[in-house]
């Protein structure tokens, strides 16, 4: 039987249904505009924004220019006077507001999601979910958080395009909540109309936010080194995140960096492969398309046939897949483990790095296929990567030291516990790392020698929510920590003197810690 896309999900329905919800936010030709100075407005220069999961062109990202750019940032920072003197009360209400709104449109912006990232649509319901939740979390515990405090000034979110929700719109609705306005800028490969409704849901709510589109280069002026900016958060790659943190380190601005690393998982003396083995299956969502996914495999010599034994059903079990598509009108929409990376130029990069540790000597071990029943006859597959793995990665190629971002592992396989702790830690940093042993006391060891943030015994670990602190360490994270009062601290000020917890040049460790 032949596929289609589901009509609930099809593209023009949706469309329709977010200019019906917002329509403020688009112009009369359907494009959407730019949140600027309180109003929709400033089309700009239209990009085409092609869908990753089969190639069609969902609309053109409105971008600016410098001079606009830097417009909206003075009349954000501007709001900053009458915001900040809004009681914590009504602070909270408008939040709830706005809350109620991104529920009401929950399924309509997880379905946008779906076209505009490629993410299958429980995982897509899940980024919405803990937006809102979490955020609700604050709405709570914020009273208590804020004593002593004051808000900061603006504060400039740029993010990667992965999880526009949980982290993009989670972050800057706790920054407004602490009495801050926020300016953000469109991820430039995904989440334009999933951000787009739900800024407009926020500024309806009377929330001092404001939302643009433009490439990162050409706006970083504005967007990361005015003095208009008072803090800014960041989520993206490893290369631009030090170009800021250099260009903002004799600055006093203040930063949270947030940047890939390579996470590992270390295996050593250890038996429950079941449990393990259910740990890695999760770990392929959304095509290990996270910060926080765990893409090297540092096995004890003498554990790795039952690894192997574990390992290949794990990766063959993988299904991966067109998102939208249904047997027949009403089925649920399909539970992939993932659906396409971001765009095709991701898959043509973990190609190039692929065939390159081929070329220098890695080993194949796995190479998923392609099912031909899930997708569309003759349909654009150019951003679909089957799940692999390499065995013994050289050390002069580049997924030897960097990140895949997609769903590529790579296995390394060695005799000592030494051995175990240089592998795990050779991308100088990370932000979360684990280890598997049946010997707890010898896991806390080796965990206590790991260059990771957040080290799991066992158990695999996540950014996090509410209030579980989030950082990096090294190369993978710049700036103040986040996580429950510490996301608070970031953006507000406290007593005369005080210094942030986090991984500034004049480093402090966390209360915990000291």
């Amino acid at each position: 039987m032949t596929k289609m896309i589901a009509p609930d999900v099809a593209w023009p329905h949706l469309m329709a249904q977010a200019r019906s919800v917002v329509p403020e936010a688009f112009d009369s030709s359907g494009h959407v505009l730019n949140l600027i100075a309180g109003e929709w407005g400033h089309p700009g220069h239209g990009k085409h924004f092609l869908s990753p999961v089969d190639g069609t062109e969902l609309g053109l990202y409105p971008m600016i220019d410098l001079d606009t750019a830097l417009r909206a940032v003075s009349y954000a920072a501007g709001e900053f006077h009458e915001w900040s003197k809004v009681d914590l009360d009504e602070r909270r209400r408008r939040v709830s507001i706005c809350l109620d709104g991104l529920r009401e449109h929950r399924d309509l912006i997880a379905r946008l999601l779906i076209w505009e990232i490629g993410k299958p649509y429980a995982q897509a319901c899940v980024d919405v979910d803990r937006c809102i939740s979490g955020v609700e979390w604050y709405v709570e515990q914020l009273p208590t958080m804020m004593h002593g405090r004051t808000p900061l000034g603006l504060i400039s979110n740029i993010a990667s395009w992965n999880y526009p929700l949980s982290v993009l719109v989670h972050a800057l609705l706790v920054q407004v909540l602490a009495g801050n306005p926020v300016i953000a800028k469109t991820p430039s490969d995904g989440g334009l109309f999933a951000l787009t409704v739900s800024m407009a849901i926020a500024r309806r709510a009377g929330l001092p936010v404001s939302l643009v589109s433009g490439s990162g280069g050409q706006l970083s002026e504005a967007l990361v080194r005015n003095p208009d900016v008072a803090c800014l958060a960041f989520v993206g790659g490893k290369t631009n995140g030090r170009d800021i943190a250099s260009s903002l380190y004799d600055r006093n601005k203040r930063y949270m960096l947030e940047m890939e690393g390579v996470n590992a998982y270390g295996i050593w003396q250890f038996s429950e492969w079941d449990v393990l083995a259910k740990q890695l299956k999760r770990g392929f969502d959304y095509g290990k398309q996270r910060c926080t996914a765990y893409a090297r495999f540092v096995v004890q010599r003498q554990l790795f046939p039952q690894f192997i034994e574990m390992y290949i059903p794990v990766l063959k079990s993988i299904q991966f897949g067109n998102p939208t598509l249904v047997d027949a009108p009403g089925d649920p929409l399909p539970t992939y483990d993932f659906g396409p990376m971001i765009n095709s130029r991701k898959v043509e990069e973990l190609r190039v790095m692929y065939s390159e540790a081929l070329g220098n000597g890695a080993v194949s071990l796995y190479e998923g296929q392609f099912d031909e029943s899930h997708f569309l006859p003759n349909q654009d597959i150019s951003a679909y990567f089957p799940p692999a793995s390499l065995f013994n990665l050289p050390r002069n190629c580049r997924l030897h030291h960097n990140e895949p971002f997609g769903p590529i592992d790579s296995i390394v396989v060695v005799d000592r516990v030494e051995e175990l702790i240089s592998e795990m830690n050779i991308s100088n940093g990370s932000l979360v790392a684990s280890i598997a042993s049946d010997n707890k006391r010898l896991a806390q060891q080796i965990a206590g020698e790991i260059r990771a943030f957040k080290i799991g015994v066992n158990q695999i670990r996540s950014r996090g929510d509410r209030d579980e602190v989030f950082g990096g360490i090294g190369q993978s994270w710049r700036g103040c920590f986040v996580g429950g009062r510490y996301l608070v601290e970031s953006v507000t000020i406290g007593a005369p003197g005080e210094r942030l917890a986090g991984n500034f040049p004049d480093y402090t460790l966390l209360p915990e810690e000291r």
